[in-house]
C-alpha cells in the first residue's frame, strides 16, 4: 500500500504534519485538506503540542496546490457546487491557520504554489531555502489567484504583487519574504537541524537564532515596474510591457499573453479590491465567491486541458483576447455571491463544518 498523503507525529513539544504525496509534488485533494483540518484541530487544545510544523517528505516540493485535475472531474460529473467544496475546506484550513493560538512554522522547501501558499503562507513563521519556488500561477488555468494568495499579494510592496499575480511570477527565497510570503531563509541542509531544536525550544527563540543567508537575485525593484504596472487596465499594462527593452518586461509579457484573458481582468480587478479589505479573512471570502463565478466558465475546464491533461499549451479561451472580455462581467463577478460562503472565522467547534 503506499504511504498516507499526511503524516502526523508528536516529537517532545512539536506536533508535525508532513505531507507525503511527492509522486503529485503534494497536491491537495479534499481527503488531505479535512485531514489537516481535522490535526489542527485535535492538536489546538493538546497540552503536549507547543509548536507545530508544516512540512513534507519531498525534497522538490512543499505543495504544489490543489489536485486540480480532481476538481476538474468534480466539476465534470457533480458541477459547479461539488467543485467548490476543496477551495472551501482549504480556505477555512488558510484562517484557521492564520489564527491558530499556537505557533505554527512552515518549511517552504521547493515548490510552493497555490494551495500551498493557502496552507503555508499565512502561519506565524514560515521558513523558505535556496530551492524555493513560491509562485501564484492561477491565470494560466482560468482561475485567479487564491487560497490567501491576493491578500499577500495585495500588501507585497508597491505593485510588485499586482505583477506576480499577472504573470505567476515565480519567487526565489530573496523575493518570496520581500513580498511578504516568508520571514526567514535557511540552508535546506539546515532544516532537520531546526526540526530538532523545535522539540524543545520555543519556535520564536528557534528563528530569531537563524543566521542570515546571502541574498538571491530579487528581480527589479519596485520603482522600475512601476511605470509599466500602475495602469489603469491589463491592456495598457502589455502596451507598456511591450515597448520596454528589458528583458524582464519582455518575459512578462510572454506571461500574460499566455494567460486567460478573463482571468487577467479579473485578478487586476480583485488586486485592487483586496487592497481595501480589512483583513485575510474578507480577502479570502472574495476569493471565493470569484473562484465560484470562474469555475462556471468553460476557461477553468479548457485550461486545465491544455496545461496538465493534454499538454498542448494551446488553450482556447473564451473570449479569446482581452479586448471582448466585458467589463460589465468583470464588475458582475467582483459584485454577485454564490448562495454559499465560508463561514469565517472559523470558530473552534465548527472547524469541520
Amino acid at each position: 500500500m503506499p504511504p498516507e498523503p499526511i503524516q502526523t507525529t508528536v516529537q517532545g513539544a512539536l506536533g508535525r504534519i508532513t505531507l507525503a504525496r511527492p509522486e503529485a509534488l503534494n497536491a491537495l485533494n479534499l481527503n488531505m485538506i479535512n485531514h489537516l483540518a481535522a490535526t489542527v484541530h485535535a492538536w489546538r487544545h493538546d497540552p503536549r503540542i507547543e509548536t507545530v510544523l508544516l512540512d513534507s517528505t519531498s525534497p522538490r516540493a512543499f505543495c504544489a496546490g490543489g489536485d486540480i485535475r480532481a476538481i476538474r472531474a468534480l466539476l465534470g460529473e457533480h458541477g459547479v457546487e461539488a467543485a467548490t467544496q476543496p477551495f472551501r475546506h482549504s480556505y477555512r484550513l488558510a484562517s484557521m491557520l492564520a489564527g491558530y493560538p499556537k505557533p505554527v512554522v512552515s518549511f517552504l522547501d521547493g515548490i510552493c504554489m497555490g494551495g500551498g501558499v493557502g496552507l503555508g503562507g499565512h502561519v506565524r513563521h514560515r521558513i523558505v531555502t535556496e530551492r524555493a519556488c513560491v509562485a501564484m500561477p492561477e491565470n494560466a488555468i482560468a482561475l485567479t489567484p487564491d487560497a490567501g494568495g491576493s491578500y499577500l499579494l495585495s500588501r507585497a510592496p508597491g505593485l510588485s504583487g499586482l505583477r506576480l499575480a499577472l504573470t505567476g511570477g515565480r519567487m526565489n527565497a530573496t523575493m518570496a519574504i520581500a513580498a511578504g510570503f516568508a520571514d526567514r531563509q535557511a540552508p535546506s541542509g539546515q532544516l532537520e537541524t531546526i526540526r530538532h531544536a523545535l522539540t524543545h525550544r520555543p519556535a520564536g527563540q528557534v528563528m530569531d537564532s537563524l543566521p542570515p543567508c546571502p541574498a538571491l537575485d530579487g528581480g527589479p525593484d519596485t520603482a522600475t515596474i512601476a511605470p509599466v504596472y500602475g495602469a489603469p487596465d491589463v491592456a495598457t499594462v502589455m502596451a507598456r510591457l511591450q515597448a520596454h527593452p528589458a528583458p524582464w518586461a519582455q518575459a512578462d509579457l510572454a506571461a500574460l499573453r499566455g494567460a486567460c484573458p478573463f482571468s487577467l481582468c479579473i485578478t487586476f480587478a480583485a488586486y485592487h479590491a483586496a487592497r481595501a479589505l480589512p483583513d485575510l479573512d474578507h480577502v479570502l471570502e472574495q476569493e471565493f465567491q470569484l473562484i465560484c463565478q470562474l469555475l462556471r466558465r468553460p476557461d477553468f475546464a479548457e485550461g486545465v486541458r491544455a496545461r496538465l491533461i493534454d499538454k498542448d499549451n494551446a488553450p482556447r479561451w473564451s473570449p479569446a483576447t482581452l479586448g471582448d472580455v466585458s467589463r460589465r462581467e468583470i464588475a458582475s463577478c467582483l459584485q454577485n455571491h454564490a448562495s454559499f460562503s465560508l463561514d469565517l472565522p472559523v470558530l473552534d467547534a465548527d472547524q469541520e463544518q
